[in-house]
Order: C-alpha cells, then structure tokens, then sequence
C-alpha cells in the first residue's frame, strides 16, 4: 500500500490539483484524503481507493482486489476514463469551482495562482491592452480564466494565461473558437514542463503567430515568433522585450515590471 499512497500523492502534485478539488471530483471526504496521504489510514476502503484513481488515472494493478468492501462508489462529477479519452462534454461537467484544460483528450487540473503570477499578468495586461487603446487596434487582449477551443475540435480547450486575439470573429460566448494571434503562459511550478514543451507544438500547430513563456523563478522569458525560423529567442527580466505581431512597436520593459513586482 505505501507504493500507491506515494503514487497518490506523485499524480495529485503532476495535475496540480488540490485536495478539495479532488475531494469534490471524486466524492471521498477532504479528511479521508488526507489521512490516506498522510499514511494514518493503513488498510482504506477499495471503493475509496477506486474513487481517487478515477479521478488521478492510476492503473487499477497498483492496488488489490482483496481490499474490496462491497459499497456503491459515489457520484462522480466526470465519468471516469483513461487519460486521453475526455472530450468537452467531460470539461463542462467540471464544478465551476474546478479550473482545469483539455489537451488532446487529457484533463489536466490547474492550481491556485500565485501572487507574482497575478502580478505579471496585470503588468502584461494593461502594457498590452494599453497600446491596441491607444493605436484604436482592432485586437483584444484577455486573461484567464477563458476557455479557448484552440483545435476546433472537442478534444482540447486550454485556457491561455494571455490572449490577444485579432479577428474578432473568433471571440465567441463561450470564450474563443481557434487559435488566438499572441499567447502568453506565466510558468508556474505545475505548467513548467506543459508551457516549455506540449504548448509549444499545440499553438505552433494550432496557428498561434506568436507565443511567450515567462518564467518568475529563473527570471526569463522564451518568445517564440512561429512566422519565422529564427525562434526562439530567450531574454531576461531586465530586457526590453519586442512584440512581433505589432512589427515590434510594443515593447514590454521588463526591467520596469520587475522593479514594480
């Protein structure tokens, strides 16, 4: 059993997801959660450990059929399948309270922000939104949380930190129907290895003219400009930044938002 409670604890960091959004995902009470991940609880309930694994998709192998107690297994708020089979009709049956994206099939919970997350996307936000104002730019500039169905397809929404989308068409109820122009990901410790590696193929193939990954913890940010082969291109917290979609005409001053954070 210490294998799968180190497999628990392992999956529940990978997702990002807290101990209440799994309490509500999989019906097993906050308490009972953490005494199973903390080790006070020896000998759980199969159908507890069943509940959990549904939602975390660890193989079922890892833990013994011997277990079992014959028990009805609690309302789930999304059906339970593998990784890679969700669809958007499992996203929107999330609870409001549950952020999470889509990508190709696979659900993927976000945690809370941090403070610096959400000071980096204000500083962005309002340098940005500041100069399509003041040049009357026909592009939008928004945050998350926005649901962005970037493939067209019911197999993935993500949810941009940034988004500026330059035809207005695109801008729907719902959030946005294809890819945006310039996407913005905030790299927290979850996202690092989905915003460094599966977000780039996904906006390159996707049609996304431009993408940054601002890294707080290293100080950097990696610009990839996908209407060129000479990307990316990886600059500091002190370096004045050019946004290709605007010709470089915007500059964000990273020196200035760093002395303001």
């Amino acid at each position: 059993m210490a294998a799968l409670y180190e497999e628990l604890k392992k999956k529940k960091s990978e997702l990002g997801i807290t101990t209440e959004q799994l309490s509500r995902l999989s019906g097993v009470p906050v308490g009972t959660i953490n005494k199973i991940l903390n080790g006070e609880t020896k000998s759980p309930r199969y159908d507890t450990l069943n509940a959990l694994n549904h939602v975390l998709s660890i193989p079922d192998s890892n833990y013994s059929t011997a277990d079992r107690i014959g028990e009805a297994l609690p309302a789930y708020a999304v059906a339970p399948k593998k990784q890679g089979d969700y669809t958007l009709d499992d996203y929107y049956a999330l609870p409001d309270d549950v952020r999470a994206e889509l990508i190709d099939g696979e659900l993927i919970f976000l945690e809370a922000p941090s403070s610096i997350h959400q000071e980096l996307i204000t500083e962005l936000l309002l340098d940005i939104g500041n100069y399509i104002r003041n040049n009357k730019g026909p592009c939008k500039v928004l945050p998350a949380p926005l649901d962005v169905q970037l493939d067209c397809d019911n197999r993935t929404m993500i949810q941009p930190d940034i988004s500026v989308i330059c035809q207005k068409e695109r801008i729907v109820e719902k959030g946005v129907y294809g890819a945006p122009d310039f996407c913005i990901e905030i790299v927290s410790p979850s996202s690092r290895k989905r915003d460094y590696s599966k977000k780039v193929d996904k906006y390159m193939s996707a049609g996304v003219r431009e993408y940054w990954i601002v890294d707080p913890k290293r100080e950097t940010i990696l610009c990839y400009f996908f209407e060129t082969e000479d990307y990316p291109q990886l600059y500091t917290f002190n370096d004045i930044i050019p946004v290709q979609i605007y010709q470089e005409n915007l500059k964000i001053n990273f020196a200035e938002i760093k002395a303001r954070l």
